[in-house]
């Protein structure tokens, strides 16, 4: 049940229904191809939250309307796409009957879960509060507390969690002197803290979106003497979850020591049975724990990708898990650009480093202020 990842950029400039009517023509021609949709990422530039509620439940209505029980996870993220698009669209497929796929539903949130064989995957997306609250904390809060019900109902735990992707309204903005990110990282250690009692952490990407409110996708997979995970470390890089205070912005939370890190692994591997997968977290341009090429968004882009590729580099790999990893090709990478004036260099180094495979480009701030790029990754093997 390998993945396989799809692209869906409309072809001509129209409304946003139209140009989604066009995005999601290519993915029912993928189902008509004989692939399972299983995840669904949808990025919008709406103009404000009223608007961006409207689209977000236009779509989940209409995928859950044209799908049925075969309507996947869900997540419409106000990160634009390249002008002129007002949508762009990401989705992750498996080819049908290659095991068994269950849509199953959390209130109104549908999510997948794959298997039972070897180990059983949930696939989770669009995990948030329609309310968007600009409090960062709350929204925080209700997105965990979804994604613990989640997990809860398929008999998982935060220990399962192999991949989180954590999308912050407003990222950067501090407020009362509270930074939203660091915020965010609070919430997230709390849940970590009490759920979580496996060493180590899932890969994962924090970046902004356009509109407040924050969500959360993730993929979990059950304990089973098939499945083997394994951090990657970047040896040009310090871990994340051991950033030094200076680094962390805005206040610490009143009655706490310390303002707590990012707490995700640079990159996993991840062995199902015979699948394996690499997940690099979003990655940047950072070496030890500080910002390289500052105002240079060719340079960023660059070290970013050679940040990537240690972590993904074979025979490194291969010492570290002990497997033959000389078949992997990259199956995704999606890049977040700081401003629609990057977009065209950071397309041509990624066309040029990541030839054939899919990618994805969208306008989001990233968790610094200096970082210009940001670009996640997916290896199979």
């Amino acid at each position: 049940m390998q993945k396989e990842y799809f692209i869906f950029i409309p072809g001509v400039a129209g409304t946003f229904e139209e140009e989604w009517g066009q995005c999601f023509a290519g993915a029912a021609e993928k189902t008509g191809e004989g692939y399972r949709l299983i995840k669904l990422n949808v990025f919008i530039d709406p103009e404000n939250s009223e608007i961006y509620l409207r689209q977000k439940k236009f779509i989940e209505n209409f995928l859950k309307n044209r799908l049925g029980d075969q309507c996947p996870a869900i997540s419409v993220i106000t990160q634009p796409p390249e002008d002129p698009w007002k949508i762009s669209a990401e989705g992750m497929f498996i080819r049908a009957g290659t095991t068994e796929v269950i849509t199953k539903f959390w209130g109104s949130v549908p999510y997948v879960v794959l298997g039972p064989e070897p180990g059983k995957e949930l696939w989770a997306a669009g995990l948030g509060d329609d309310e968007l609250s600009e409090n960062t904390r709350s929204a925080s809060v209700k997105s965990f507390e979804m994604m613990s019900g989640i997990l809860d109902q398929e008999g998982m735990s935060y220990n399962n969690l192999v991949r989180q992707w954590n999308y912050v309204g407003e990222i950067l903005k501090i407020s009362r002197r509270y930074q939203n990110y660091q915020t965010f990282n609070e919430v997230r250690s709390e849940y970590y803290s009490k759920y979580r009692t496996a060493p180590g952490f899932p890969a994962a990407t924090g970046i902004g979106m356009k509109i407040g409110g924050v969500i959360i996708d993730f993929c979990a997979i059950q304990d089973s003497p098939a499945v083997r995970t394994r951090p990657i470390d970047n040896p040009k890089q310090v871990n994340a979850y051991q950033y030094s205070q200076k680094v962390l912005k805005g206040l610490k939370v009143k009655g706490k020591p310390i303002k707590n890190p990012p707490q995700f692994e640079r990159a996993l591997f991840v062995a199902n049975g015979d699948k394996l997968t690499l997940f690099v977290s979003g990655t940047a341009s950072i070496i030890g724990q500080d910002t390289i090429g500052k105002e240079n968004i060719k340079e960023q882009t660059h070290i970013t990708i050679e940040n990537i590729k240690r972590l993904s580099e074979i025979t490194y790999l291969g010492e570290l898990t002990g497997y033959d990893l000389s078949h992997g090709k990259c199956t995704l990478i999606r890049a977040y650009v700081k401003r629609q004036e990057y977009f065209s260099a950071v397309k041509d180094i990624c066309r040029e480093q990541f030839p054939g495979a899919p990618a994805i480009y969208t306008e989001a701030d990233v968790c610094r202020d200096d970082l210009l790029v940001e670009i996640e990754a997916e290896y199979a093997f």
